[in-house]
């Protein structure tokens, strides 16, 4: 039932346009917006996201669907927000919620694509949990975390092993870690595959806690490093919404400032320690690129690059993902279509969230649309970068907690109707919490009717894994 027969999909192709292109799909986990591919003021080097972004095109203001790897992960790859499937934590078993919804993989293996995953593609992916079996032709998720014998960062009263920090292994080591497994299984796919037009994900794990890369990445980076920007007093104007539901996520800036205090240069070195495995990511993807480029395939192949959230460093007083702020969901997003060359190197710069990645890889690829996506296909931008998006980006953390952002602007509405709105033009950081000032009522009310009307009750559970509530 799942597979066609072949034969019919290849007829069918010469009435989309002819040879069917590849698809290469990288995911990233936990990478924000301080890469360099957003700029040159940015810290952390990613030379290799730049050099594909130089093939295709950058959307600049992309977003998450929401700040938490499950339920992000469930909605770029089904193609509906939270607010429709009540994915709403890494908890939820998200293929029992979506049942009777085809993935993107599952989709393009229905159209005769040979489908293939490696590494973190959906979340839990290392207990082999919530997997979607119907969508590969091959699967291998990411190999099991491989740890010091001891924490690096055995301070008093700090975190678990999954949140120390430092150069490891050493670096003729790298080749056991998970993401250059990971990349090895999907370059033998590259090296092996034949005339089937395939569909490859790869998912990178790093920069995702516990911060471990070799030595050589953390020696890409020193003390005169710039550290994230913050302000004092940041949350005195923020709505009971809000502290209602980052109150509980306080630990570990907490934790990381008791221990700044017990260790100076902790916090610094935590910093480096992310920037040290957004380069270990980075390198992974230009092993990816090269053996892409190397296998004869990449003239017929769109690549397409994301990561499921961002990461807070400090910055508002937090650390992780888990906030409807920009640093939690501002994401890179890179598509590269070899048909549309016209648009190498260029940047768009409509804001977009991932549930729009679903219906533009399937009109990229001559697919027949499919109904249900709450996100809008941006092929059109694929070709043309500064056409505008006709909705802007919208981001669900928790249920019935929801952000919506503009070119310039940033709204946030909580559960129990509290608000938030940042000028992104004059205030960058958002620090300046404008949602109570009269002069802004009505950009707030004209990014108010982007807010979901009806919200999915969030989907219970038929068994619970043995895992921290949220990582």
């Amino acid at each position: 039932m799942i597979r066609h027969a072949l034969a019919m999909c290849f007829l069918l192709a010469s009435a989309w346009g002819g040879e069917r292109p590849n698809v290469l799909l990288i995911t990233i986990d936990d990478m924000n917006d301080g890469i360099s591919l957003f700029g040159p003021d940015r810290p952390f080097k990613t030379p290799q996201l730049e050099r594909l972004a130089r093939r295709g095109v950058f959307f600049s203001r992309a977003y998450c669907a929401s700040a938490a790897c499950n339920p992000s992960r469930t909605a770029t790859l089904t193609g509906q927000g939270p607010y429709t499937t009540g994915v709403y934590g890494n908890q939820t078993d998200w293929r029992a919620a979506t049942r009777g919804r085809l993935t993107l993989p599952e989709y393009f293996r229905r159209h005769g694509y040979d489908t293939a995953g490696f590494g973190k593609i959906y979340h839990h992916a290392r207990q082999g949990a919530f997997n979607d079996p119907d969508a590969w032709d091959r699967f291998r998720s990411m190999d099991a975390q491989w740890m010091p014998v001891e924490k690096l960062n055995d301070a008093p009263r700090y975190g678990s092993r999954n949140t120390d920090w430092g150069p490891w292994p050493v670096d003729h080591e790298e080749v056991k870690t998970i993401d250059f497994k990971s990349v090895t299984y999907a370059i033998d796919f590259l090296n092996q595959a034949k005339d089937q037009p395939f569909f490859l994900a790869c998912g990178i794990f790093k920069p995702h806690s516990p911060f471990f890369a070799p030595p050589k990445y953390h020696r890409l980076y020193g003390d005169d490093m710039p550290m994230p920007l913050r302000k004092v007093d940041d949350w005195e104007d923020l709505p009971e919404g809000a502290t209602r539901l980052m109150g509980g996520k306080q630990w570990f800036w907490k934790g990381m400032m008791d221990l700044e205090q017990e260790h100076p240069g902790s916090y610094r070195d935590f910093v480096r320690a992310y920037a040290a495995c957004c380069s270990f990511a980075d390198a992974s993807v230009g092993r990816l690129l090269e053996a892409l480029d190397a296998s004869g395939h990449a003239g017929n192949t769109i690549i397409v690059l994301w990561s499921d959230h961002g990461f807070h460093l400090g910055e508002k007083d937090h650390i992780e993902k888990f906030a409807l702020w920009e640093k939690a969901n501002h994401v890179p997003f890179i598509i590269v279509d070899p048909a549309r060359v016209q648009s190498a190197g260029t940047v768009c710069q409509a804001p977009v969230d991932m549930t729009s990645l679903y219906p533009t890889l399937v009109e990229l690829c001559g697919l027949p649309a499919y109904a249900g996506n709450d996100g809008l296909s941006v092929a059109a931008q694929v070709s043309d970068p500064s056409r505008p998006i006709a909705q802007p980006a919208r981001m669900t953390y928790g249920f019935n907690n929801h952000a919506v952002r503009s070119a310039r602007w940033r709204y946030i509405r909580y559960a129990d109707g509290s608000e938030e709105l940042y000028d992104h033009d004059k205030d960058p950081h958002e620090w300046r919490n404008l949602a109570l000032d009269p002069a802004y009522q009505a950009t707030l009310q004209r990014h108010a009717r982007w807010i979901p009307r009806e919200n999915a009750a969030p989907f219970r559970n038929l068994k619970v894994l043995r895992q921290a509530p949220e990582e």
